[in-house]
């Protein structure tokens, strides 16, 4: 017998009825949990939280930690390219103060014309735009080609299409790109409050790998971490010249 789940109940004047009925589960199911049968996690934690106690107190020695999902968590994408289109369109859309960008290249939205007017018209509404690319010099760029299996040349060359893509930006007050000469981690996607991290994974490309979509909230414990990395590399990365400049000094 389960006292300890038969003195809950008659504490929370329930009956076995309205627990079958909160869980949607047969009645027959809960009798046998009085009677000592363990219930799965899922259910011991549903009725530890309807009799609002604690899942030990009901089955001593059989408790386990839940595995929980801070609330800054909104969204996790097993893939960069399984982002629908408009998720990133309506996250730069709704910045209000600050845009950051940073990557190798981000090509895939630089090719994105509608994407491109979304950063120019939220700069014209005052929104900081910042953007971090890396530097096709640089050997972290290199290693990253060679691991991805596409080739040093490649992952150079892709940064340098993107700085083109980027080039109608440049004249735009309150938008700065700059170089960075950093080992990518992660790639990190901002608006305002809301983070779009691309992790990277070894011998990944940065598309097949996946997405967190983080918001700051009271406790914003891991978007902090990502946005003290992103001012980090800012703060050592160099200004680029316009595009048009680059293209005639390459």
């Amino acid at each position: 017998m389960n006292d300890n789940l038969r003195h809950a109940l008659n504490n929370a004047r329930l009956q076995p009825v309205d627990i079958a009925a909160h869980l949607a589960v047969d009645p027959k199911t809960v009798q046998r949990w009085l009677k000592g049968r363990i219930p799965h996690p899922r259910h011991r934690w549903a009725v530890a939280d309807l009799l609002q106690v604690d899942e030990a107190d009901l089955w001593p020695g059989v408790a386990q930690p839940r595995r929980t999902i801070p609330d800054e968590v909104q969204a996790i994408y097993p893939h960069r390219w399984a982002v629908p289109q408009h998720v990133w369109h309506g996250l730069f859309q709704s910045a209000t103060r600050e845009i950051g960008i940073l990557a190798y290249s981000a090509l895939f939205l630089a090719e994105d014309t509608a994407l491109i007017r979304i950063l120019a018209d939220r700069a014209r509404a005052g929104v900081k735009v910042r953007i971090l690319l890396g530097d096709p010099d640089s050997p972290e760029v290199a290693t990253r080609g060679t691991n991805e299996s596409i080739g040093p040349d490649v992952m150079a060359a892709r940064i340098r299409n993107a700085r083109l893509l980027y080039g109608p930006l440049d004249e735009i007050t309150g938008i700065e790109i700059r170089h960075h000469s950093t080992v990518l981690y992660n790639s990190i996607y901002r608006a305002d409050s809301d983070l779009l991290v691309n992790t990277h994974a070894y011998a990944t490309p940065a598309s097949q790998a996946p997405v967190i979509h983080l918001r700051l909230g009271t406790d914003p414990e891991a978007a902090a971490t990502y946005l003290s990395s992103f001012d980090q590399v800012w703060a050592t990365a160099r200004p680029q010249a316009s595009a048009r400049t680059s293209a005639h000094t390459a």
